[in-house]
């Protein structure tokens, strides 16, 4: 899938009682293609969250477009957005937003259910193997850990096999080894045709990345790739 923003800004009102807005992003434009891992990076505030989540369908941007393959996603009902999100995009939240009240595979299995698509067990109980929560699957996600949390919402953004990732801090309240495990992972969804696209304002990653951006005062600047 070829995904691209064209002259993407995001503005803001301010409080009520306070005249004019604040400008978060500016003006960007930007091509993601399959198979590449972006890693943009920048201070908190920067806007580079904002951009993720307009890029990832979640927040309609003040100006611009997002295409995927041709198609503005801004132009289609909430619907068939939602339905559009679910088949092509894994999304890594940067809080932890799994069903404490289900299982960790039910929780990974969530987006099939979504589609209407039919639960791939074996899917789900590969991908938890993979990230070391086999013996978690029939745990309630109440009770996990901060770094269980992640990797299963890793899990969670692969079960659908989608065209794009999109991962915000995924590697903010983890361990060093737990970072490398989940970079390993996007590393792997690129390498088998998937685009990846992580924000984050640490050092750690940068280093993956094919193509390296920073997001300084809502303006996009590329480094490398």
């Amino acid at each position: 899938m070829q995904i691209t923003a064209h002259n993407i800004s995001k503005s803001y009102r301010r409080g009520k009682g306070i005249q004019g807005s604040v400008q978060v992003i500016s003006d960007i434009d930007l091509s993601i293609e399959s198979g590449k891992v972006y890693v943009i990076y920048g201070r908190s505030g920067s806007g580079k969250s904002t951009l993720l989540n307009i890029l990832s369908g979640i927040l309609s941007p003040s100006s611009g477009e997002v295409c995927y393959d041709g198609s503005d996603i801004y132009s289609i009902n909430d619907r068939e957005l939602s339905l559009l999100r679910c088949k092509e995009v894994g999304y890594i939240p940067q809080l932890h937003t799994a069903v404490g009240t289900l299982t960790v595979r039910e929780n990974v299995l969530l987006p099939s259910a979504v589609i209407g698509e039919g639960k791939d067990i074996s899917k789900a109980d590969k991908l938890l193997e993979q990230l070391g929560l086999q013996q978690l699957c029939d745990v309630r996600a109440n009770v996990l850990s901060g770094g269980e949390l992640r990797r299963l919402s890793i899990a969670r953004a692969l079960i659908n096999s989608p065209s794009v990732i999109f991962a915000d801090e995924p590697t903010n309240d983890l361990d060093e080894e737990t970072s490398h495990l989940v970079f390993e992972h996007l590393r792997k969804a690129a390498d088998s045709g998937a685009a990846a696209v992580i924000v984050t304002h640490e050092l750690f990653g940068r280093d993956k990345a094919d193509v390296l951006l920073q997001m300084r005062q809502g303006k996009l600047i590329r480094e490398k790739g």
